[in-house]
């Protein structure tokens, strides 16, 4: 295999370390979820996220092995969904996760969401970290937490997540939350990072593309890893999967990144709010 770029490696709290780039797999078909993968990885993709709730580990699982890279070498996430809160039943559906998957252990964990109504979420993150203590999930976070469901967390547990999944892309930044997370020493992951499209077709975004001599999806995703966070843009073509990953030649500078700050808005929110999300 011949990789003529690599994704640069963050370094999480807890010592691992983790590609800034890779690819999502949310609302990838299970029959589609093998060729897109094995497409990342010939990419030069390092990172594959998946979730319980996609769908589509098994079809992961088949991807990563089709490809055939040493095991050490691909970094695997995948996510506890909402109906498997619970100290034991988190246990249970790690190790569903992890037979579809095909896999020894995983490199990052996370619970998908907080579910504050249910209130189930501290048991669940204290079986996260036993998974971790048994090195079955090298490194454990979570997803779409707000920061009273980190603080309470941390407070509880003594255990600070690695790696908090959120929602963001430029019209919906997250500032806020990104400081806390700095202060916490807690990585920012970026999911729907283009906006779910929506940034593609936006004026500013365009004129920046067009100054660097990029596409719009190009842009973006070098605005998060110019940001510092972690990123992982999904799609199930191969030379879409590519383009993507052909962002390591240029960096947005201060007029660029001013530019897009005026696109930032709180109701530019498109996934659940956290707070009030219950499925």
């Amino acid at each position: 295999m011949t990789q003529t770029a690599a994704s640069p490696l963050l370094t999480l709290n807890d010592g691992n370390r983790i590609p800034q780039l890779g690819l999502g797999t949310w609302q990838t078909p299970e029959a589609e979820a093998a060729a897109s993968v094995a497409a990342a990885l010939e990419a030069g993709y390092r990172l594959i996220d998946t979730a319980a709730i996609y769908g589509n580990e098994n079809g992961v699982g088949a991807g990563l092995r089709a490809v055939g890279l040493p095991r050490e070498q691909y970094f695997v996430t995948t996510k506890l969904w909402n109906d498997r809160h619970g100290y034991d039943e988190t246990l249970r559906a790690f190790d569903e996760s992890l037979a579809r998957l095909g896999l020894d252990y995983v490199d990052l964990y996370l619970i998908h969401w907080p579910v504050p109504r249910r209130d189930r979420f501290i048991d669940s993150w204290r079986a996260l970290i036993r998974l971790k203590e048994e090195k079955r999930a090298r490194s454990i976070g979570v997803s779409n937490f707000e920061v009273t469901h980190l603080e309470r967390t941390i407070a509880d547990t003594g255990v600070t997540p690695a790696v908090n999944q959120v929602e963001l892309h430029p019209d919906f930044q997250q500032q806020g939350l990104q400081t806390y997370h700095g202060a916490r020493g807690i990585l920012t992951q970026s999911w729907s990072p283009l906006g779910q499209g929506t940034l593609l077709g936006n004026e500013v975004v365009r004129q920046i593309a067009a100054k660097h001599g990029k596409t719009a999806a190009q842009t973006i995703i070098r605005w998060h890893l110019d940001s510092g966070l972690l990123t992982i843009p999904k799609s199930v073509r191969p030379e879409r999967i590519a383009e993507n990953f052909a962002v390591f030649d240029f960096t947005l500078d201060d007029d660029d990144f001013a530019r897009l700050e005026t696109l930032d808005s709180i109701g530019n929110r498109i996934g659940p709010d956290p707070d009030t999300a219950d499925f």
